[in-house]
């Protein structure tokens, strides 16, 4: 919600996790902005002068955040709860601001002998010292009543109103949120700094192009895909028999598996989302079945009379090696992954409709009658 709602205003800047704080907005790698965030169940009480939330993220920010230095990143608590009316963190809203007002209710809520869980934070607040605690208070924003992750990805939508491809809304916006899992697991795992806004936006906008009529969506991504799992699944199916016919290896095999898988979700997905139509599909299937069938007819020519099984397996590996890496056909132009196609080489095979093994057709129909 950050990226999308203050992006604009800073396209220089960039968004971290757990880096500088719990969120935090930065600069060429020099902190401008710092978020906790205090997320609570609805029928919280009020945010009070004298809550642990206040005082544990003032703690935070005493030991992290240079609280005497008046220059420092502005330091943002955002919090579900309300701030109590009259209340010292109430007048700290950007929209009602009373720093001295402010001043005075945190240092009495400090002075408060019986606040016990709170004694560090309240004695570390004292000990700043007038001058200091001025300098802090005028750094720290209270952004209460803020949205509960429930309501967020409603705000996201409303958000990215401008970019929802019309019938096709909510597939846009789970690519969305896939994209933003991935930026936050590599932030939380220190294997990516921050995200900046021109990436972000960037990632909306490719995005969204991919839902123009020239293009078809991916969502069934290499990464989704338990290929041990999928390979067990699919031990013994049509197309894995031919590949066994043919002696193909055994890494390659299960790469195999996994395009069939993925292409076979794909196309389901497409046309139950009329993003490919029916006829589409044939047409693209008709193609790839004219070229193996031209494949397919070399090798034969090419195989000797009475060749052995040993002659026929290498052969039939060589037609479906050359084909799996060959580029194209493509999905009406309009796809040009290649596990699409050869996933759908491997799906044409499992119908029984081309093979590898020069008597694969033969070999097809005892299968179909074992029990």
């Amino acid at each position: 919600m950050e990226l999308l709602r203050l992006g604009d205003t800073r396209p220089d800047a960039a968004i971290s996790l757990e880096l500088f704080d719990d969120v935090a907005w930065d600069e060429n790698g020099t902190p401008t902005q710092l978020l906790q965030i205090k997320h609570h169940l609805k029928g919280q009480r009020a945010l009070t002068d004298a809550s642990a939330d206040l005082w544990s993220t003032l703690q935070v920010w005493m030991d992290t955040a240079s609280p005497a230095d008046p220059e420092g990143p502005q330091l943002l608590l955002v919090t579900t709860q309300m701030a109590a009316a009259d209340s010292a963190v109430a007048a700290l809203r950007s929209d009602a601001r009373d720093e001295d007002y402010a001043l005075h209710g945190l240092v009495m809520a400090a002075m408060d002998l019986n606040a016990v869980g709170t004694q560090r934070a309240r004695d570390d607040f004292l000990a700043l010292g007038p001058a200091d605690q001025q300098a802090f208070i005028s750094r720290i924003y209270v952004l209460d009543g803020s949205p509960r992750i429930d309501d967020v990805p409603r705000l996201v939508r409303s958000q990215l109103h401008w970019a929802l491809p019309h019938g096709h809304e909510d597939d846009y916006l789970a690519m969305v949120w896939r994209w933003w899992d991935e930026q936050a697991l590599a932030m939380l795992r220190n294997g990516q700094r921050s995200v900046d806004v021109g990436a972000a936006h960037a990632a909306v906008a490719g995005i969204r192009d991919k839902f123009t009529r020239s293009m078809l969506p991916t969502s069934i991504e290499l990464d989704d895909v338990d290929s041990h799992a999928v390979a067990e699944e699919h031990a013994g199916h049509p197309f894995v028999e031919q590949m066994n016919w043919v002696g193909y290896p055994p890494r390659n095999l299960q790469s195999a598996i996994v395009d069939y898988y993925r292409a076979f979700t794909q196309i389901v997905h497409w046309l139950d989302n009329a993003y490919l139509s029916p006829d589409e599909l044939a047409k693209f299937q008709r193609e790839l079945f004219e070229t193996w069938a031209c494949e397919f007819e070399w090798m034969e020519q090419g195989l000797a009379p009475g060749a052995d099984d040993a002659t026929k397996q290498r052969a039939g590996a060589k037609l479906l090696r050359e084909l799996l890496v060959t580029s194209g056909p493509f999905l009406n132009q309009r796809c040009h992954e290649a596990f699409i196609s050869r996933g759908q080489h491997h799906i044409l095979a499992d119908e029984g409709r081309i093979g590898w093994h020069v008597d694969f057709a033969e070999r097809h129909d005892r299968l179909l009658l074992q029990p």
